[in-house]
């Protein structure tokens, strides 16, 4: 079998099937066989796990994943990098491959149960929207192992809320940063190095809201003022003006001249209760 992992095969298969790396979809592949191997140590699959990996690309994580899983659904957008998944997943009984933007892709259907581990070598450009996307809506999976930007990696596993996405992840799992990974390990390698972060997705939310479709609305519209003082960024929003924003916020326990990347989990549910009506508990 071919192994993605080594770039010298992966340079010749892809130059067979005529695929050349897009930077636009973020394909950067992993070409080291030891790093591919911990990324999929790291996600603590069993041979009773179904996992969703998220960018197949070439494969080179499929078949780390497939080794250690019950079954591996491989998402992949690009539909030239299809047949070289075939490929390298041809005698793997348990992998199953499927073109689709994993932002479109049903994971309800296809892991009814929920329980099912996510993996993947994530597009940059992506973090965000798919975290809400994994995590928004149950069935929920149970843990994911995902490489990412660096920076988002220590953005993800901050105390406080560093973007939506960071709040997004808080909110419905606790992020642990289990080691760097340098560009070098990657074909093309990219500009900055990258992480391994794994996810371990809470049974119940962080914030007790009965709405978090609202709470994530207000979070995301507060980061779109994030150089702005809280106290005039909920004034534009709410509408009442800053002033009358800053004494809700100064009544609520929070300092109106701090900005939303300060913030921790805790008191963005005290934010929000005190922004839309919902009184405390």
């Amino acid at each position: 079998m071919i192994d993605p992992a080594d770039p010298d095969a992966l340079t010749r298969m892809l130059r067979r099937h005529r695929v050349e790396l897009k930077h636009s979809l973020g394909q950067n592949f992993i070409v080291d066989a030891g790093i591919r191997d911990r990324i999929a140590e790291a996600a603590g699959i069993s041979p009773d796990d179904d996992v969703l990996e998220v960018g197949a690309g070439a494969g080179g994580l499929t078949v780390a994943l497939a080794s250690r899983a019950r079954r591996v659904t491989a998402v992949e957008l690009d539909r030239r990098l299809i047949p070289v998944l075939k490929e390298i997943s041809e005698g793997l009984d348990n992998v199953e491959v499927v073109e689709s933007d994993i932002l479109a892709f049903d994971a309800s259907s296809a892991f009814p149960g929920g329980g099912y581990i996510v993996a993947g070598n994530i597009p940059y450009n992506l973090t965000g929207a798919l975290i809400r996307k994994l995590l928004d809506r149950e069935p929920r999976p149970r843990r994911m192992s995902l490489v990412v930007q660096k920076e988002v990696a220590e953005r993800w596993t901050a105390t406080s809320g560093a973007s939506l996405a960071t709040v997004a992840v808080q909110v419905f799992a606790t992020a642990r940063l289990l080691f760097t990974i340098p560009a070098s390990a990657f074909m093309p390698p990219p500009r900055v190095d990258s992480a391994c972060v794994v996810l371990e997705v809470r049974e119940h939310p962080a914030v007790d809201i009965p709405n978090l479709d609202a709470f994530f609305r207000l979070v995301e519209a507060v980061f779109q003022f994030r150089r702005k003082q809280l106290g005039g960024a909920l004034g534009r929003i709410s509408g009442i003006g800053s002033t009358n924003a800053g004494a809700r916020l100064r009544e609520a326990g929070i300092d109106p001249e701090r900005r939303a990347q300060t913030l921790d989990l805790h008191e963005w549910e005290i934010l929000y209760r005190a922004f839309n009506g919902e009184p405390g508990r």
